[in-house]
């Protein structure tokens, strides 16, 4: 079987690390052990340090403007998917990411006003048709996600938005995520256990129906 992509995608404090650990154990009961791990930004030594640049509250007293953020996680995702994704796909393994191209859209397009159409023109010019096999959205509230990040301590630049940059963030991932059948809601707001088992059911359900899987 060929590799298959899947991304998990969320507002801060969704529970993305944790899907992330809870989907490559699930693969590995099905006897999918080939799978990387992989984070966006980041993932590369060039997409590491544009992290770091686009998440610093401050870079030598120079204000990051929101295009320049924008560009900067394109150009890490682009690393990242041509030096790393591409190549373990093209070999057989499977890929789950923590965040993908969905992120720029809701984070960019939706929290800071940037036009979709410019966005999607980037997409289109920088990855062309490749997008993930499956994305499951964790969604919250703005307020939980303010209050779970909150409670791990230092905050980067993009954590400590508003919540209206939040609000307009999450609207954003709905929109989106409503009108793709390859991305799939889970309600995080719920207990541990109860989105486990949900995520699970997503998984099963997509591995059954897309990979021919006997669940």
């Amino acid at each position: 079987m060929s590799g298959k992509f899947i991304v998990i995608e969320g507002l801060e404090g969704a529970g993305k690390s944790t899907a992330c650990h809870e989907v490559i154990t699930l693969l590995h009961q099905y006897g999918i052990k080939n799978v990387i791990h992989t984070r966006e930004p980041g993932g590369t030594p060039i997409a590491e340090q544009l992290r770091k640049l686009v998440q610093q509250k401050e870079i030598l007293q120079e204000e990051v403007t929101d295009y320049a953020e924008l560009l900067m996680l394109y150009a890490a995702r682009i690393q990242l998917v041509n030096n790393i994704i591409k190549p373990a796909l093209e070999e057989g393994s499977w890929v789950v990411g923590d965040r993908h191209d969905l992120s720029s859209q809701a984070y960019q397009g939706g929290g800071r006003k940037i036009k979709p159409n410019f966005i999607s023109y980037l997409k289109e010019e920088l990855l062309g048709d490749f997008s993930p096999d499956l994305t499951l959205y964790l969604d919250i509230t703005p307020e939980i996600s303010l209050q779970r990040t909150q409670k791990r301590g230092a905050l980067d630049r993009i954590e400590i938005e508003s919540l209206s940059f939040f609000t307009r963030t999450r609207n954003r991932y709905l929109t989106l995520a409503l009108e793709d059948k390859r991305i799939q809601i889970i309600d995080a707001t719920e207990k541990q256990s109860k989105v486990t088992s949900e995520l699970h059911r997503k998984i099963n359900q997509w591995l059954k129906k897309y990979c021919k899987f006997i669940i």
